[in-house]
């Protein structure tokens, strides 16, 4: 038996109730004060599995630092082979009931795993979600509640058969926790798609899809950075990963009929969607060419009579057809959208103001100066 002391604890390691996954790469700016946040969680029971995705920076000896201080910490040294690799060479090693993921430049409150934990255990559930924060390093640091998740069905357990709408929230993996044996028993993981991004996205619709037991919290726990200049929201030459990312979603729908009865037009949305922000975040230089991809996917998928009523209504029904026959046309809307996006973020920069959920947040030339809620 594995024993450690842990808060003037003796703590059994040998069957953790959650293994929470950090996947890192050249993380030295951030990573204490993500580790300082998983080590600190009310939850003792728990492995801290790091995946050192080859880094070059200060990381290795930050991580080797943080387990000589704390034993849970698992250090996986690999060469780099991006985040898909890295996260199911996690998933392999993990050994707790539940698996969490966190990003290396994202923190969380203290109480995350063991609420999210209860939860799980108290409605056996396979996975549970959480809402989260956007965090932004301006001033002394600021966060806004996304208010991306309610109770959802009165905070009972649900499954995506009976709202499938769920399927169309934002992916965000790392602010749930995942039955292991459920991921194991379907075959949950990753693409490995060296170099890519958005690899959540097909691991994120086959948990919710698949998943026996699904339970929705409000409570926000994560803070999901918005300024690093690395992360892959700000990176515009990853745009074709999502590609490859909704191809294995169609593959997988195809092979599982009685699923795609009922997820497939919101798998279509959600494709038409992030295409299209896709569209308007990458490189000029590149647009011209995803765009054909866009079109030449949607054109397929009319072809074989996929596309029903309610996708025309969600997408927008003349801007679809645009994107089918008139190339020119839809590339001309996209700029716009791209420039409209640049001036907002330029804007939110100097000045923003933004009120969500009892939550005020103001700030001035760049300087957070006021925060409520």
């Amino acid at each position: 038996m594995l024993v450690m002391r842990i808060g003037g604890k003796s703590i059994c390691m040998n069957n953790p109730k959650v293994s929470i996954l950090i996947p890192v790469y050249n993380a030295e700016r951030y990573l204490a004060r993500c580790l300082d946040s998983v080590v600190a969680q009310t939850l003792k029971e728990i492995e801290i599995i790091c995946i050192n995705d080859g880094s070059t920076d200060d990381t290795t000896s930050i991580l080797c630092r943080y387990q000589r201080r704390d034993g849970r910490i698992v250090i996986i040294d690999k060469s780099n082979s991006g985040y898909g690799d890295s996260m199911n060479r996690g998933l392999l090693r993990a050994s707790g009931e539940y698996v969490a993921i966190l990003e290396s430049d994202d923190f969380v409150k203290s109480t995350m795993l063991e609420e999210l934990y209860t939860l799980a255990v108290r409605h056996d559930a396979d996975l549970v979600k959480s809402d989260f924060y956007y965090y932004y390093s301006a001033g002394h640091g600021y966060a806004i509640k996304a208010g991306k998740i309610g109770y959802c069905n009165g905070g009972k357990p649900f499954t995506a058969r009976e709202r499938p709408s769920v399927l169309g929230i934002q992916a965000t993996i790392w602010s749930a926790i995942y039955r292991r044996s459920f991921l194991l028993d379907y075959d949950i993981k990753f693409l490995c798609t060296p170099g890519a991004s958005y690899q959540d996205t097909s691991f994120a619709f086959k948990s919710f899809v698949l998943a026996r037991s699904i339970v929705f919290t409000p409570k926000a726990y994560v803070y999901y950075r918005q300024d690093n200049p690395i992360s892959s929201i700000n990176s515009a030459d990853k745009v074709f990963a999502i590609c490859a990312e909704f191809d294995e979603l169609t593959s997988f729908l195809d092979k599982n009929p009685e699923i795609k009865e009922f997820a497939n037009t919101v798998k279509l949305i959600n494709q038409y969607r992030c295409y299209l922000w896709n569209a308007r975040r990458v490189d000029s230089r590149h647009r011209d060419l995803f765009l054909s991809e866009f079109a030449e996917t949607f054109r397929r998928f009319k072809a074989e009579g996929v596309l029903g009523f309610k996708f025309y209504w969600k997408v927008g029904y003349f801007s679809f057809n645009c994107l089918l026959n008139d190339p020119r046309l839809y590339r001309h809307y996209v700029d716009k959208l791209a420039r409209k996006s640049e001036l907002r973020a330029a804007r939110r920069r100097r000045f923003s103001v933004r009120i969500r959920h009892n939550m005020v947040s103001i700030v001035l030339f760049g300087k957070h100066v006021v925060g409520i809620g």
